[in-house]
């Protein structure tokens, strides 16, 4: 895809994900996850070459004006988004898939020092609270919910509802509306 063509579709994910958001200017301008993710991309086509000194040392200073980490090594889909951003941490091995939402303080973490795969899976159109933690390598399926503060340390499949420490999922209702479910407060911790 065209790289202008990837930027309009980014900033109309963000518009049609935020509330808040006013026009495409106001977005490419003032929203960190979003310059977060531009980087990423720069940063991941850097690492795929081989130059990964450069790409790691690209994402830190990403990191340091955005406050938003994500791995060069990590494999990011379409139009994901980090709403506000600050303390966001995605992992060298996590892979996410198109459509997701993040917000604020969420960790893609790994749980061992081992080689291979050790951060996890998000499917397509996972959203995920404020706070959440996921760890390791494991699969949250597509469509599914994480609520506020969980933490995710086991799969869960596809539709899914995830709240608790340690979060226990349970499948989605029809007609449940992810940006609903992050914001109602049975599913605050």
């Amino acid at each position: 895809m065209h790289p202008i063509r990837r930027i309009r579709e980014d900033i109309a994910s963000a518009k049609l994900r935020d509330p808040a958001a006013r026009g495409a200017v106001e977005i490419a301008l003032l929203y960190p996850g979003l310059h977060a993710v531009w980087a990423y991309r720069l940063w991941h086509a850097l690492w795929i070459r081989r130059a990964r000194f450069v790409a790691r040392a690209g994402s830190q200073v990403t990191r340091w004006l955005t406050g938003v980490e994500i791995h060069p090594g990590a494999t990011i889909g379409r139009r994901f988004f980090i709403d506000h951003g600050m303390g966001v941490v995605i992992g060298e091995t996590a892979e996410i898939g198109d459509d997701v939402m993040l917000y604020h303080g969420v960790t893609l973490g790994g749980r061992t020092r081992d080689a291979g795969k050790r951060h996890p899976t998000l499917g397509d159109g996972v959203a995920v609270g404020s706070g959440a933690k996921i760890l390791g390598p494991i699969t949250i399926g597509a469509g599914s919910v994480v609520g506020a503060n969980a933490v995710v340390t086991r799969d869960a499949p596809e539709d899914s509802v995830l709240v608790g420490i340690p979060a226990k999922p349970r499948r989605r209702s029809a007609g449940e509306d992810t940006r609903a479910l992050l914001t109602v407060p049975e599913y605050y911790i």
